[in-house]
């Protein structure tokens, strides 16, 4: 699969080449749009977002109230695009062996002797839902790391490869904070994107009540395969950006650090941390993929903008002033989006 995949998209191909099949990506988008639809009311700007992070080969927050259907998109997802999924609830009494396995001692029938056998754990899988990560304690959310960063774990000693793609899709509920355990900066960090999933409107609203209080079902058809998947990431990196487009992503990364000295005066005792070099290249990466999903082989500093709240969200750190102001980073990131866009 992956040999016959790699002929499909050369690292020699063609303006033409790459052109038709930015051209088939969209159609297949769209595809995948129709039929979640029929499943999932509204929430297009955050299947954009998640789109946008599987096409990066990186992972997201999701974070909003119970019953806005995180968890039953995230599992449409992975059913239309064909990938194995797990779903790990995370609990504080959660041990780092229970996601990610470990080894167990069976009895060879053939020989009599007893022997170790790694039994995989939840991770090993291509689309993981990690339910409530906040909820289970360091030592938990630790062993994400390394699977995260390298797409591998590290169990007895012996190092084990993840499945190809391999994605984290976290979510946590934003109002409960007794029994949780926030996730330190260098672990969020690892997310492209910190999806804020909001309540839907009223029109959205009524047709969910409809479907859900009558015998109204849909079935989705798959849409995307693994090898159209690897194929479609592969395209992120031969999207065009200009000079000027760099100059963006870097310029409002950098605006976020009060040490730099270019935040606005009405922040300047409002941020106490800003993003890190991640936060530049999540941004230029960002907007590669959503200039793809949008028909377009080149990035544009719209793109950027348009991803920087998701991105720059969970990567700026708020002082005492700016709580006690009521503004939060989204407010913050609002502000500096203001600025960058009328410097230019």
């Amino acid at each position: 699969m992956t040999e016959n995949h790699q002929q499909v998209l050369s690292p020699t191909a063609t303006t033409a080449e790459v052109t038709r099949l930015v051209d088939d990506l969209h159609a297949t988008y769209q595809k995948l749009r129709e039929e979640l639809s029929g499943v999932i009311v509204g929430m297009d700007d955050v299947t954009e977002q998640l789109m946008i992070g599987i096409l990066c080969r990186s992972h997201c927050i999701l974070q909003g109230m119970p019953g806005l259907a995180k968890t039953l998109l995230i599992s449409q997802l992975a059913s239309l695009m064909d990938l194995t999924f797990h779903r790990i609830q995370f609990t504080p009494d959660l041990m780092p062996g229970d996601i990610t396995g470990g080894d167990v001692l069976e009895e060879d029938h053939t020989t009599g002797k007893r022997v170790f056998r790694f039994l995989q754990g939840p991770l090993f899988a291509n689309l993981v839902l990690a339910d409530e990560i906040n909820r289970t304690p360091p030592k938990t959310q630790s062993a994400m790391l390394e699977a995260m960063e390298e797409r591998q774990l590290s169990v007895g000693g012996k190092t084990y490869r993840l499945p190809n793609p391999f994605f984290v899709l976290a979510t946590q509920n934003p109002i409960e904070v007794e029994g949780t355990y926030p996730l330190p900066e260098a672990q969020l960090d690892r997310f492209l994107m910190k999806i804020k999933v909001e309540y839907p409107d009223r029109e959205g609203e009524l047709e969910i009540c409809r479907r859900q209080t009558t015998d109204y079902s849909h079935t989705t058809q798959q849409v995307i395969d693994v090898a159209q998947l690897l194929q479609m990431q592969d395209l992120v990196p031969k999207v065009v950006v200009a000079d000027h487009v760099y100059d963006t992503a870097v310029n409002l990364a950098r605006m976020t650090r009060p040490e730099e000295g270019q935040l606005p005066t009405e922040l300047r005792d409002k941020v106490q941390y800003g993003a890190g070099p991640r936060a530049s290249i999540a941004l230029l990466r960002a907007a590669k993929a959503r200039a793809l999903l949008n028909k377009r082989c080149h990035a544009t500093s719209e793109d950027i903008f348009a991803v920087a709240l998701p991105v720059l969200r969970h990567r700026i750190i708020p002082t005492f002033n700016a709580e006690a102001a009521g503004l939060d980073t989204d407010d913050i990131v609002k502000v500096l989006l203001e600025k960058c866009s009328v410097s230019m």
